[in-house]
């Protein structure tokens, strides 16, 4: 008997007009350079290695010991949302990273979470040296360092394991105590925890002090000083109480740091922030807030929801103010924003000058501190709206039944670990190491022209404006040290204000591919 599939080709070759199914035939149609024609519909599917599925190791191959052995048996996985939160002193940043030959491992909250649930069996041997296998994805990224309370990543997980009676404390006893997952639950198929998640919520801590203007006769002062003589006006921050002291330009940083945490904010401070932030408030052009993008750049375009300044507290000697930022989708970087909260509040500059900068006009805008960021969770409002329509006379038993993604459900948990590995870490290594303290005059010891937008007219001078391709004589440089939020807990010393040899990695802002900053932002 002819086999079925050579009779299909012959029938489809005569309804056609072809003489012939020879494919080196010349009255064929025109072929591909494996023989098929180009047009592969009703012809042969081609199959290679039948009989195995893409991904898999074929029976008998050697494994990672080198010996050949009966496989393990296949457990079923089921697509899964796995909520967790982390702190992210000592880490490299959430997403994976494959380490390149020669290199040392970086580590970071997706490679050790992914180890994790390699060991607790809930990824099988023959998916763990690549989590695109299990459709891994992140429903927000964050950069070294960072923290984040809640965070959610979506793959495709073994949920139930042979002897294993609580599968979620199982994975907890594998990750280290500063990664935490506070649950997992099953989603529908089609779930991805970054296209489906539609808001993400931050917070930025930092002590009140950084309100306080630029000392006077500092670097920064004196560049603004001079600049609003040359327009015939005058710094708005000019006889700030804080500095009406004798010998104001000449006291220590140790003895300033003191008086600083001695300082509080005013009612007046915090009103005057609440009427800045509100500028960031619905959709606007964040080309100058992210790293450096075309202004036209549709994808510069996003909505921020609502933003809220907290009342201050104090803990140990200082105050803390909260800046809570929640958004449709973010820029890299969110600590672009805050600066420009900070230092438009501490000069005095009108609240407008946000407004210019959404402008096609391209500034300076620095990061604040990494250590004073915190994700405190992503929102998936649509997802939840659907599944529970989907859900509707079912039981929580069935199932057919997804449960929505709600970090209330954790708060309690949340909570604690967030003051024991996020809030604790934060505050004690500002009082060890003034690291805020060192940002801020690092900042003032700036004698450049990138920061002259923060004037009393509420306008972005030529002198400010950075042109595409064009050297700037004196631009201001980031430092590393000011991307860390993990320090020995015995390590007293206090930070520096300008160490040159520590300026940021030469491509830290250079310019990302659309996929790149797709991974990249939440």
């Amino acid at each position: 008997m002819e086999p079925i599939n050579s009779i299909a080709v012959t029938t489809v070759a005569a309804a056609t007009g072809d003489q012939t199914s020879d494919p080196s035939s010349s009255s064929t149609k025109k072929r591909d350079a494996s023989g098929y024609p180009k047009s592969r519909k009703g012809k042969e599917k081609q199959t290679r290695n039948p009989g195995r599925r893409r991904g898999t190791r074929p029976e008998g191959e050697e494994g990672e010991e080198g010996s050949a052995g009966p496989k393990e048996p296949r457990l079923p996985k089921r697509q899964c949302a796995l909520m967790l939160g982390f702190c992210g002193s000592g880490y490299r940043g959430m997403q994976f990273q494959r380490i390149q030959p020669g290199l040392p491992e970086r580590i970071t909250i997706e490679g050790e979470l992914f180890k994790a649930l390699i060991a607790a069996g809930a990824v099988s041997k023959d998916n763990a040296d690549d989590p695109v296998k299990v459709n891994f994805a992140r429903a927000a990224r964050t950069d070294a360092g960072v923290h984040a309370v809640g965070n959610v990543v979506s793959m495709k997980m073994i949920t139930e394991v042979p002897g294993v009676d609580n599968m979620l404390a199982h994975i907890n006893s594998k990750l280290p105590a500063q990664i935490r997952l506070w649950d997992f639950v099953r989603v529908q198929n089609s779930f991805n925890a970054r296209t489906l998640c539609d808001g993400r919520k931050y917070t930025y801590f930092f002590p009140s002090y950084l309100l306080i203007p630029p000392k006077p006769g500092s670097p920064l002062d004196r560049t603004f000083r001079t600049y609003a003589a040359s327009v015939s006006s005058e710094v708005q921050y000019s006889n700030d109480p804080f500095w009406d002291i004798p010998n104001a330009e000449t006291s220590s940083a140790e003895e300033d740091l003191v008086r600083k945490r001695a300082w509080r904010a005013t009612p007046a401070h915090i009103e005057r922030l609440r009427e800045i932030v509100k500028k960031f408030e619905k959709t606007h052009n964040f080309h100058n807030f992210t790293v450096t993008m075309n202004p036209n750049d549709k994808s510069n375009s996003r909505y921020m929801k609502k933003l809220e300044i907290t009342d201050p507290a104090v803990y140990g000697d200082t105050e803390w103010i909260a800046v809570l930022l929640d958004g449709q989708s973010f820029m890299l970087h969110q600590r672009k924003m805050v600066f420009a909260l900070v230092m438009i509040s501490r000069t005095g500059t009108p609240a407008k000058i946000i407004d210019e900068l959404y402008s096609l006009t391209t500034v300076q805008i620095p990061k604040m501190p990494a250590l004073g960021l915190l994700l405190e969770y992503p929102i998936f409002g649509i997802y939840n709206q659907k599944i529970a329509t989907a859900n509707e006379g079912l039981e929580p038993s069935d199932p057919k039944y997804r449960p929505p993604i709600d970090f209330t459900n954790y708060s309690a948990e949340m909570s604690e670990f967030k003051q024991k590995f996020i809030y604790d870490n934060m505050r004690g290594i500002e009082d060890r190491k003034g690291l805020f303290d060192a940002w801020i005059r690092s900042v003032d010891a700036y004698d450049g022209t990138d920061f002259l937008y923060l004037n009393s007219q509420g306008t972005i001078p030529p002198e400010a404006i950075i042109q595409r391709g064009v050297q700037r004589e004196n631009p201001f440089k980031e430092q590393r040290k000011f991307n860390m939020t993990s320090f020995a807990p015995n390590d007293g010393t206090k930070m520096k204000a300008t160490e040159p040899d520590d300026v940021q990695d030469i491509d830290e802002d250079e310019p990302l591919s659309k996929k790149e900053m797709e991974e990249a932002e939440g």
